[in-house]
């Protein structure tokens, strides 16, 4: 906000905005300063990347599970349906691996459960997928708990400036004082502007995975019952509506 002000200040008065700007506050704290801008700025870059690939992967996902609902189990065979999947499919790979865990059981020489051997092989589907989804979180994580710091940090050496120059100086001079104070309120500024969008964006995309994961384990429990009872047990598709005709209204007794 006070660079802010500053730029609205410096509208009318040109020297105000090349006196207790930005960059001539950066330049009060000298490399050290600069380079925890230029440390804060990598961070907020990546972390807006992420934001943004992980939101995109998610509702990749998510739009697949809405396919898989409406389109999979309507098919005969376990085949059938994952054939009607896209081939990049986060479902149609649980059921792959499904098929793949069903045909090497009985390959097995020793004697292990269908149903364990199945629930562990589609168990590890599902972890790869969670784990792929879940990449790059843990570094929104550690800037949401680090950037305040690397901020506090130039505000730390923006104080200690501060009090040199008063100290040389003998008295304490608003002049002299006003740019290393300045340079250190905006170092926490842009800590706090890196940290905050990080921190939301991993506690909504973590919650946003943990949707998917539900969901992933409720699909993978329907496909372990329809192969463990050799296609008798299934969940229950709603028929679907005649093209061009709305669904039926329910009738009021």
């Amino acid at each position: 906000m006070s660079i802010l002000f500053l730029t609205a200040a410096g509208a009318a008065n040109p020297d105000v905005a090349a006196q207790f700007g930005l960059i001539p506050a950066l330049n009060e704290g000298g490399p050290i300063s600069w380079s925890i801008f230029i440390v804060m700025v990598i961070m907020s870059v990546f972390s807006f990347y992420i934001m943004f690939t992980k939101l995109f992967e998610q509702q990749k996902v998510m739009n697949q599970y809405k396919e898989a609902r409406a389109q999979f189990w309507r098919a005969a065979t376990l085949e059938e349906g994952a054939a009607k999947l896209d081939k990049n499919s986060a479902y149609r790979q649980v059921v792959d691996d499904g098929i793949a865990a069903q045909k090497q059981h009985v390959l097995l020489t020793d004697p292990i459960e269908a149903h364990d051997w199945l629930h562990g092989a589609m168990a590890r589907s599902e972890d790869s997928i969670n784990n792929k989804l879940a990449s790059g979180l843990p570094f929104l994580a550690t800037v949401g708990a680090t950037a305040p710091f690397v901020g506090l940090l130039g505000t730390v050496i923006g104080i200690y400036s501060a009090l040199i120059k008063i100290g040389i100086a003998g008295q304490a001079d608003i002049g002299k004082i006003a740019g290393p104070v300045g340079e250190a309120l905006i170092m926490t500024a842009i800590g706090l502007f890196v940290a905050v969008p990080a921190v939301l964006a991993y506690n909504w995309l973590q919650a946003r995975n943990k949707t998917i994961a539900r969901s992933l384990a409720t699909f993978s429990n329907d496909v372990l019952g329809y192969i463990s009872s050799g296609g008798r047990v299934k969940p229950a598709v709603p028929a679907a509506a005649a093209p061009g005709k709305p669904a039926p209204a329910a009738v009021k007794k």
